[in-house]
């Protein structure tokens, strides 16, 4: 017969349940109350920057008119599609960097292998914008920083050093049995036919995960964006272009459309995430391993 369990337990085990519940409602208001208020100013009719309510006293679609027809004054749709372009480049060269650089360290030994791989781990503790200055006239001495190449720099940028954020993927695929590529290569497999056969097969939840973070940077990214298209208006990206709508100049008529290009920018990448989703939690639980 189970012994009974003494009332000072339950009590404590409620009292702790309870503590643990609240603090997670607070931190999921948190988490939820700027995404609503962003939500619901995108549809507010009132002008200006603030209001004294939290609850627009009118809604309207006004503001999404005027973030796509008005292209005259700030040209949202090219920022849009600039940034779509520029995203959809970088994470397929990102995903195909990433994984052949995390497969050669997880699989292969060679000279040098542990020393690169601490010079990698090192070099990622450092702000990737310390190099902007750098970049930008590597950029202009090759010829990228005007025109249409703004757009294959911005290109670069992001995925040029993203084999260097091998360290998850690696560790994911220490994770597949050798015993796999053992067998193939008996069977007469190549390193190559291995690679695609056996382990990118079984490594859809870290392909998901390397999809989703290279999509994500040029979406999120401002520093690098403005430094490189610099007054070349015509190739903002989505970040120089909700900032812009906050200067002085703007504010008062484009705040609101700020909120409602908050809104449109978070479209894609919420259909990717959930079009992606399945294996995205599998991907997060590839383990760091030397």
């Amino acid at each position: 017969m189970a012994k009974k369990e003494p009332a000072s337990a339950k009590t404590k085990r409620f009292i702790t349940n309870s503590i643990v519940h609240i603090v997670l409602a607070v931190l999921a208001f948190v988490w939820v109350f700027p995404i609503i208020w962003v939500i619901l100013t995108s549809f507010r009719a009132d002008k200006g920057s603030y209001i004294s309510t939290f609850f627009p006293s009118g809604y309207t679609l006004d503001n999404y008119r005027q973030l796509f027809t008005e292209t005259n004054v700030l040209n949202f749709t090219q920022m849009f599609m600039n940034t779509l372009i520029i995203a959809i480049f970088s994470c397929l060269i990102s995903t195909i960097f990433v994984l052949a650089v995390s497969y050669s360290m997880s699989r292969l030994r060679f000279k040098l292998r542990k020393p690169f791989m601490n010079l990698a781990l090192v070099l990622g503790l450092f702000p990737a914008f310390m190099s902007m200055v750098a970049v930008y006239y590597i950029l202009k001495a090759v010829g990228l920083s005007e025109g249409a190449m703004i757009r294959v720099a911005l290109v670069l940028v992001y995925s040029g050093a993203s084999g260097m954020g091998f360290y998850i993927a690696k560790g994911f695929f220490d994770t597949i049995p050798k015993a796999l590529d053992e067998a193939a290569y008996i069977d007469g497999a190549t390193k190559f036919q291995v690679f695609t056969k056996i382990t990118i097969p079984l490594s859809r939840p870290i392909i998901t995960y390397t999809v989703l973070t290279s999509f994500l940077g040029p979406w999120l990214d401002f520093i690098f964006a403005k430094v490189i298209c610099r007054d070349k208006s015509e190739y903002y990206t989505v970040a120089i272009g909700l900032w812009k709508m906050l200067d002085k100049e703007y504010i008062d008529r484009w705040y609101a459309s700020f909120a409602a290009g908050a809104v449109c920018i978070s479209i894609p990448i919420a259909i990717l995430f959930l079009i992606m989703q399945k294996n995205y939690v599998e991907g997060m639980s590839g383990a760091v391993k030397g």
